[in-house]
């Protein structure tokens, strides 16, 4: 039962924040197009721009990968919720801010079609986003690695049946 919960927890956390990059780009490649329809050569200013809410997917790969390396099919239900749990912090921070940086950076992409030298200092914006992901990033695998010490611990002491 601990294996399910944990992989039912692993791939919310992979799918919401897949969803979250995939609202947020939308919004971003929608307002470049309009940009880029004006001005074909802003292409490189607002791409950066553009891609910024992609990174909160690859966390929730990443973090799916990291979760899952460290399951068992014997695990405890307990541990199934605490692997949920480690998890919990990337799925959150990273659908949550895919989506409000994909507003932000829409917002910096329109400022670029009208003023191209503030491309540099726009990002800031948007980036300043992105860090309350990667702390979502950094405390899953902190948890992920803890909980998945704990399965490893957990197994190691429950005795082998001595086949007959």
């Amino acid at each position: 039962m601990g294996y399910t919960i944990a992989l039912i927890g692993i791939a919310t956390c992979v799918l919401l924040c897949g969803i979250g990059s995939c609202i947020g780009l939308f919004k971003t490649s929608t307002a470049a197009a309009g940009v880029l329809g004006e001005d074909p050569k802003k292409f490189g200013k607002v791409m950066v721009l553009v891609l910024l809410p992609a990174t909160q997917g690859i966390y929730g790969f990443i973090i799916g990968i990291i979760a899952s390396g460290s399951l068992n099919t014997a695990m405890s239900t307990e541990l199934g919720w605490a692997m949920v749990g480690a998890v919990i912090p990337m799925t959150f921070s990273g659908l949550i801010s895919a989506y409000f940086q994909g507003k932000s950076a829409v917002n910096c992409i329109y400022a670029v079609g009208k003023q191209e030298s503030l491309s540099g200092k726009l990002i800031v914006y948007p980036g300043m986003i992105e860090f309350y992901a990667i702390l979502g990033l950094i405390i899953s695998i902190m948890l992920a690695g803890n909980v998945g010490s704990a399965i490893t611990a957990s197994l190691a002491s429950t005795p082998m049946p001595i086949a007959a």
